[in-house]
């Protein structure tokens, strides 16, 4: 029997009793970690690699958590949990608009953390194990175009005219959620679900944000997107020939 991989977490937090209260939960549920205070010791840290994961707190001295998540972004589709004292809407915007993949607002219960992060782990695991060349035997991993774009499953990535689009973990799993269901209005429930598992807030406008987010990488206009559409009062809808209203 195979063991399941550990995982290796980089917790960054300015607040010394709350670095080694997630040191050591997280380490007494099998992850490794290496918990640091500011982003100059982040990046020391990543020097030696980069973890499974990144437990980012919003408010640090020096450069935020906001900084850090944008210029983590510009290089790496590591998952990244934001945390933040204020727990404020805005910081929630703001925190996924910059590409962190989930949000949680101290203070939190360290069980719940660890879902949320067991969470991201799971799906940036699945996009690691992707077969590089799938089996000619097994079932395609090309979905249907639509418009100039096509997602390669087996790759987990985005293709426009065979070139590839760069998408977070996060953007790409619901773009594949869209695709998968095309022309079907999405409660953003629904979208909570599959792609966190767990129920949402009904202040948790995590989803808007991720829609936002895709829409600028693969709308001609974002701001009258043709592809994902929003349906007033209900959810989204995945449109695949793109026609205009």
């Amino acid at each position: 029997m195979t063991s399941s991989p550990v995982e290796r977490v980089l917790v960054v937090d300015d607040d010394p009793a709350l670095r080694e209260l997630l040191s050591d939960y997280l380490t007494a549920n099998g992850m490794v970690v290496e918990a640091v205070g500011d982003g100059a010791a982040m990046r020391i840290a990543l020097l030696a690699g980069m973890p499974g994961a990144i437990v980012l707190d919003l408010m640090l001295p020096g450069e935020d958590g906001l900084s850090l998540a944008r210029e983590l972004r510009t290089h790496s589709a590591v998952p990244i949990l934001m945390l933040s004292a204020r727990g404020e809407e805005i910081d929630r915007v703001i925190g996924l608009e910059v590409g962190a993949d989930d949000y949680l607002a101290k203070p939190f219960g360290p069980r719940e953390l660890l879902a949320r992060l067991r969470a991201l782990l799971r799906r940036s695991r699945s996009v690691a194990t992707a077969p590089d060349t799938p089996d000619a035997s097994e079932t395609p991993s090309l979905l249907p175009r639509f418009g100039p774009f096509q997602l390669d499953l087996a790759a987990h990535r985005l293709l426009r005219d065979g070139v590839e689009v760069r998408l977070t973990g996060a953007e790409f799993d619901l773009l594949r959620i869209f695709v998968e269901r095309p022309n079907r209005v999405l409660s953003r429930d629904t979208l909570v679900s599959q792609l966190k598992g767990y129920e949402r807030d009904p202040f948790d406008r995590s989803i808007d944000i991720r829609v936002t987010r895709l829409r600028r990488k693969i709308e001609i206009d974002p701001a009258a997107p043709v592809y994902v559409r929003t349906i007033r009062g209900e959810g989204y809808l995945f449109n695949p020939r793109g026609e205009q209203t």
